[in-house]
């Protein structure tokens, strides 16, 4: 049985949507993390990691078999035409994997956490579109202390991605994380009892 309501949370890198999710879980939600979704669709031995390699070089393959994705990262986050082809090799396997999750879902509500959830046909299965924001230098500050990028590369993934604005202008709920956890939490707990009353 598939959930009565589905929230695609979206958000640029380093929002806090990832924490929002977390959120979303100790209230009960089913979260799919797309993100999760596509590191399984590149695992070692996949059609989509010899796609990958064939794209950008066997360097970028482990040892072990695992793409790097620092690598990756760097190559692509710097290259949009090389972020568009590593779309194309992972977003529709993902996509299909999230569907299937979501239709196997037996929660009341769940939750599609995608960054590129309003670029894509994911949002077509959505019943509300929450955007986590967070601003430009907050989120370059937080990339640096909790994944230890230079400021120059942190910089480099926030700005390639598509503006803010956008996800906030599509958005049915937005949620500001420019404040403290509590503030988050409080505003993530306002949001759902809003899809509550609504749904009665």
């Amino acid at each position: 049985m598939a959930p009565r309501y589905v929230i695609g949370l979206t958000g640029n890198i380093a929002s806090g949507k990832s924490v929002v999710a977390r959120m979303l879980a100790a209230l009960h939600a089913d979260v799919i993390d797309a993100d999760h979704v596509a590191h399984e669709t590149l695992a070692p031995d996949t059609e989509q990691a010899a796609a990958v390699a064939r794209r950008f070089g066997s360097d970028i393959i482990r040892s072990d078999g695992s793409v790097d994705r620092a690598a990756l990262g760097r190559i692509v986050f710097a290259d949009p035409v090389a972020l568009a082809d590593l779309e194309a090799i992972v977003h529709p396997v993902t996509r299909r994997r999230i569907l299937d999750r979501l239709a196997c879902s037996r929660a009341d509500v769940a939750v599609i956490e995608a960054i590129k959830l309003l670029e894509g046909p994911l949002v077509n299965h959505v019943n509300a579109v929450w955007a986590v924001t967070a601003p430009r230098e907050l989120r370059i500050e937080r990339l640096v202390g909790e994944r230890e990028l230079s400021p120059d590369d942190a910089a480099r993934r926030v700005d390639a991605q598509n503006p803010e604005d956008e996800k906030v202008a599509r958005a049915d709920v937005v949620i500001r994380n420019d404040g403290s956890i509590d503030d988050l939490r409080e505003r993530v707990a306002k949001a759902w009892r809003g899809i509550r009353q609504d749904r009665g």
